[in-house]
């Protein structure tokens, strides 16, 4: 009961109204248009959960943003998006599980719940734009030879899911950023999968609560930032 009370005290209520929110239209949005994929509601809630803890540079988000990959990669296996599949289970997942690792080695002054934030240099911000445009031109040519379907966004999605995962790992505000883009590019990937299965717009639901809860995430890193350079000059 303690603990519970602890984690009520943990969030403030900005925070703690966020996650309400996006909870019930998840759960609301299941119950209308699916009904059946509790798989989708299970990875839509941990999903969701995750970014509220990452908003606090909270080493948890990681572990829960691993469970969410696994769980999302299924999910997309099953509409045969496989550069979902792939990018979440050959990438995001382990990037998380390097991402959490670098979180827990960085606690900032100490504090396991709260991590370091990392500014990156010119040089190392022009590496990740190569790298990104490297690695996004891999996964075309994969997701080719796998007949992906709506080639496209799935290609976009694996550009703005890298950049993503490797903010997470450096530490960087701008990781809460790349993942909004990233969740508009879901969005409209799976508003394409919705014309032909409607209980997909679950899923596009999810991904508008996650788009809400990136963008906070980014200011929370923001203020985060502010807050621990004032603290250390």
């Amino acid at each position: 009961m303690q603990k519970i009370k602890s984690l009520l005290c943990y969030f403030s209520s900005e925070e703690k109204l966020l996650w309400s929110l996006s909870a019930t239209g998840i759960v609301i949005s299941f119950c209308l248009f699916d009904k059946e994929n509790f798989l989708t509601l299970a990875a839509s809630l941990i999903g969701v959960t995750s970014l509220i803890f990452n908003a606090k540079g909270n080493p948890f988000g990681q572990i829960l943003m691993i469970a969410f990959s696994a769980l999302y990669g299924v999910i997309s296996y099953t509409f045969s998006y496989y550069g979902e599949m792939i990018t979440y289970l050959g990438m995001t997942a382990p990037m998380a599980v390097f991402a959490l690792v670098s979180w827990l080695r960085n606690p900032y002054h100490g504090k396991k719940c709260e991590v370091k934030v990392n500014s990156l240099r010119k040089k190392e911000s022009v590496l990740l734009c190569l790298l990104t445009a490297a690695v996004t031109a891999v996964f075309y040519y994969i997701l080719c030879i796998f007949h992906t379907a709506n080639i496209l966004p799935s290609t976009v999605s694996v550009a703005t899911s890298f950049l993503a995962a490797y903010l997470t790992l450096r530490r960087s505000p701008y990781f809460a950023l790349a993942y909004a883009a990233n969740d508009l590019v879901l969005i409209w990937l799976w508003i394409l999968a919705a014309v032909s299965d409607i209980s997909y717009l679950s899923v596009i639901i999810c991904f508008v609560m996650f788009l809400a809860n990136d963008l906070y995430g980014f200011f929370s890193w923001r203020k985060m930032q502010r807050r621990q350079g004032k603290n250390d000059s």
